[in-house]
């Protein structure tokens, strides 16, 4: 082939990239210029990907999968775009993130800090921020930490949003991050949250005790198709979780869960209450 540039997967993650869908396109045995008319992009765009002179958006990583029938696949080119935007994240959560996007329901309990897709940018900020100062991260894994927050809460502004369930244990909103000001701004993003026509949000008190039936963090997405799975993390991993009859004991705790905390306005009450007591 005249003027192929030969590829080194190894330079960098996007060569990687760019390698893996020049790969997969000649198995197919389609042109540059045969793909890009499938995705909608020129073969100067899908060459210049290739060749590692461009990095993919998730845009194009989406219509590769399209162009060459691998969407959802556990080779999609989506996956392996999360796989280096979230590479300082724990192994599983590039693919939780991937189907959470997909969800037609969120139902989703979190201890300590509040869930990504409620942070505000500067909550999000401080508690990158303060990864870096441990130096459990760099400056550059922080900001891309935070851009990832702030692509899954656009989930919630999809043309037809999922169902958001979130049960906050009270530790969310009693553990001070950042100053006032951020804290102030992150309980008015609550009560936002909660005035949504399509979520739900409740405060598990610290005196609900045993009754609460999860001790770590827990998200159970309902998909399009109604399948179901579930994302926890220890640690040190990520655990996706896809197999029905595991997930579904989860949801049934869930269920219990809010029913035993206190109703949404009840818990806004108490965010409320915060909120006008910081100083």
């Amino acid at each position: 082939m005249v003027n192929r540039k030969e590829l080194n997967p190894e330079a960098s993650p996007h060569a990687a990239f760019g390698a893996k869908l020049r790969e997969v396109r000649e198995s197919r045995g389609l042109t540059q210029e045969q793909l890009g008319d499938e995705m909608g992009y020129t073969c100067g765009h899908i060459s210049s990907v290739e060749t590692g002179r461009k990095v993919a958006t998730l845009r194009f990583a989406r219509r590769a999968d399209r162009g060459l029938g691998i969407t959802d696949s556990s080779e999609s080119f989506e996956r392996k775009w999360r796989d280096i935007r979230v590479g300082s994240l724990l192994e599983g959560f590039p693919e939780y993130v991937m189907n959470e996007g997909r969800a037609a329901e969120i139902r989703l309990y979190e201890t300590g800090v509040m869930p990504g897709l409620v942070q505000t940018p500067e909550y999000a900020w401080a508690l990158a921020e303060s990864a870096v100062k441990r130096g459990a991260i760099t400056v550059e894994q922080a900001q891309e930490r935070v851009s990832v927050v702030a692509e899954r809460q656009s989930v919630l502004e999809r043309k037809s949003p999922p169902a958001v369930f979130a049960v906050l244990d009270e530790s969310c909103i009693r553990r001070p991050i950042g100053g006032s000001a951020i804290m102030k701004a992150q309980f008015e993003r609550l009560r936002e949250f909660a005035e949504r026509p399509n979520t739900m949000l409740q405060v598990a008190p610290f005196d609900m005790g045993v009754r609460r039936p999860f001790n770590l963090p827990i998200y159970v997405l309902t998909m399009p198709d109604r399948s179901l799975m579930s994302y926890a993390e220890s640690a040190q991993q990520g655990y996706l979780e896809r197999e029905s009859t595991s997930v579904l004991p989860m949801l049934g705790a869930y269920h219990q869960l809010q029913a035993e905390a206190p109703s949404q306005a009840a818990s806004v009450a108490m965010i409320s209450k915060l909120r006008k007591g910081i100083s």
